[in-house]
């Protein structure tokens, strides 16, 4: 190779084959560059790494995907179905001076006679209407009622606090005097609604609360059939004459009718929730044992009685 290169150059003249040495060289040059830069290239894109990712917290699955520029969202529906909830236990009740406040409220609840006397003008107490101490579902439970307040009624077209709620049910059900706002009375059964109802969504409308909706009966409602109905099933507790069964002077089972029942106007005395009332829960301990239709004409029999006259037709 050497020797062809010097008899190129012994004449001193420019030869052809200079130009096909110099192409020559340069790609030799570039072979020796390149090729090695290129298959280093190809190694690195040959390889993928793998990504490592934290698993994401189950709780990250109902957020929101990140903006990525789009118009605003539509606001989020209100839920439409009930959301459930279950009461604190008794065991849980706080100590101190809000405990006691608290468990001042629950007594007044469940033995309205002894602890508001007072204020009540008939033989029950609070929890024949609310039971189990005002925490069973479908028996208008306190912690269902508590977070829905404040709140239009049509009673008595305005917005209602829970305290006007529950003056209410003094005024009505209870057939006496509501408690004054501040009184010890009204400021315990409030605190008892309020824990009662610790942990639940505020203004959410919960399952179990009020009475359940209890469709038309196949037929109108009876007095004379539920009459049989009353007889067959309500009589035992509530006396055959539906003035309640006393043991030493107090009501072990109340009176549906009569001077020491709820009065004219007080909600049990609408059909549709006295006989939600009975066909979830009555007779005691053995809800829904009745029919739709039993529970109307039952409901349509009770009320049918007299008893007080609903305090405002008498102003």
């Amino acid at each position: 190779m050497m020797r062809w290169v010097n008899r190129l150059t012994q004449n001193g003249k420019f030869h052809p084959m200079w130009i096909v040495l110099a192409v020559v060289s340069v790609l030799i040059v570039a072979s020796v560059v390149l090729i090695p830069s290129l298959h280093e290239g190809n190694k690195e894109a040959a390889y993928d790494p793998p990504v490592h990712t934290t698993p994401p917290h189950p709780a990250a699955a109902n957020l929101p995907e990140p903006d990525a520029g789009q118009a605003d969202a539509a606001p989020i529906a209100p839920a439409t179905q009930p959301a459930s909830f279950t009461p604190p236990a008794e065991s849980a009740m706080p100590s101190g001076e809000l405990g006691d406040t608290i468990k001042l409220g629950r007594n007044i609840f469940v033995n309205t006679q002894v602890y508001a006397k007072g204020l009540v003008g008939s033989g029950l107490n609070c929890v024949n209407c609310h039971l189990d101490a005002g925490r069973k579902a479908d028996s208008a439970p306190l912690w269902a009622a508590y977070v829905m307040f404040p709140a239009y009624r049509d009673k008595n077209h305005k917005v209602n606090s829970f305290e006007d709620r529950l003056a209410g049910c003094f005024r009505f059900s209870m057939n006496g005097t509501a408690p004054e706002y501040n009184s010890k009375e009204m400021i315990a059964l409030t605190s008892y609604s309020y824990w009662l109802a610790k942990g639940a969504p505020t203004g959410v409308e919960l399952a179990g609360r009020g009475y359940p909706k209890l469709a038309k009966p196949p037929l109108a409602a009876d007095v004379q059939r539920g009459a049989s109905v009353y007889q067959a099933n309500c009589a035992l507790c509530h006396g055959p004459n539906g003035l309640g069964t006393q043991v030493n002077g107090s009501y072990a089972f109340p009176p549906l009718w009569g001077k020491d029942s709820y009065n004219a106007g007080a909600g049990m005395h609408s059909a549709k929730n006295a006989a939600a009332f009975i066909r979830v829960n009555m007779p005691l301990g053995k809800g829904n044992s009745l029919s739709v239709q039993q529970a109307w004409d039952v409901a349509a029999f009770v009320n049918s009685h007299e008893r007080p006259v609903d305090p405002r037709a008498k102003q």
